[in-house]
């Protein structure tokens, strides 16, 4: 899974591709809305600082800071050069988030598939939201704009295989998002998902559901243990650096991101 956010890298400072989340504690503190939020508006238009940070998401400047620390400590973020006293500027590390699409640990995949759930409400928080507005946009862009789904009877080598083909489609067209002279007029900022799952609203013909109900317990035994997720999981969250509870208002998701790295990520989405 990834949440994909192409960064605006400054020239000469190649960043990573991708940054690969497998701790658990990495994929639980990255399921939030205003980490992948400032993720996001970092690799779109960062470097930044947390004043500025607040001033994009709304949020607080200390709830800023406390969550742009908890993104460098799993390695998503970093300071950048050119900070003056306290005012120290943040960067992303990388172009896309990504994390496991499966995992044999139970640990590992209970977190990637809460982070994949939280990647995916940001997804189509953010489509609903464009399409509040769409009427306002030129007939041109209104026509181009894609919306539909298709039933594919596939094997999972074959979808693999189309996520392999898509992802070579998409390719040519990346280095626009960290070179703007790349981009030929009239060219803007375009969100494409890519979602592809197993359809369980038709009958299993497979006895593919009844071999995977068998591992059900083990997934949700899953440790959950204080993981700076900034929600409450029986542990006391309010020993933050800020002065302030972690209870940041997770209601207030700018989702002008991801952008999304996907998110992140939908990096993310690949995030």
């Amino acid at each position: 899974m990834s949440e994909n956010e192409p960064a605006a890298a400054p020239p000469g400072d190649e960043q990573p591709r991708s940054i690969h989340l497998t701790d658990p504690r990495a994929l639980r503190a990255y399921a939030h809305p205003t980490r992948m939020t400032l993720v996001g508006l970092l690799r779109r238009t960062g470097p930044f600082t947390a004043t500025r940070a607040a001033e994009l998401t709304g949020e607080s400047v200390a709830s800023c800071s406390y969550h742009l620390r908890i993104l460098a400590k799993y390695g998503l973020v970093e300071e950048a050069p050119g900070g003056r006293g306290r005012e120290k500027p943040w960067r992303a590390t990388a172009l896309y988030t990504d994390w496991p699409g499966g995992s044999e640990d139970a640990a590992v995949a209970q977190a990637a598939d809460a982070l994949t759930a939280a990647a995916a409400e940001r997804y189509f928080a953010r489509v609903l939201e464009a399409m509040k507005d769409r009427s306002g946009l030129p007939r041109e862009w209104r026509e181009a704009e894609q919306f539909g789904d298709s039933l594919l009877y596939l094997t999972p080598a074959e979808l693999a295989d189309f996520g392999r083909r898509v992802e070579e489609l998409l390719l040519p067209y990346e280095t626009r998002g960290s070179d703007p002279s790349l981009r030929p007029d009239g060219a803007r900022p375009v969100s494409i998902l890519r979602i592809a799952y197993l359809d369980r609203e038709l009958p299993d013909e497979t006895g593919l559901e009844s071999a995977a109900n068998g591992a059900v317990d083990e997934v949700d035994a899953a440790d959950v243990t204080d993981d700076d997720t900034g929600a409450t999981d029986g542990v006391d969250t309010t020993d933050d650096d800020t002065g302030a509870t972690d209870g940041v208002d997770t209601d207030n998701d700018d989702t002008n991101i991801d952008d999304t790295g996907t998110t992140g990520g939908i990096d993310e989405g690949e995030r």
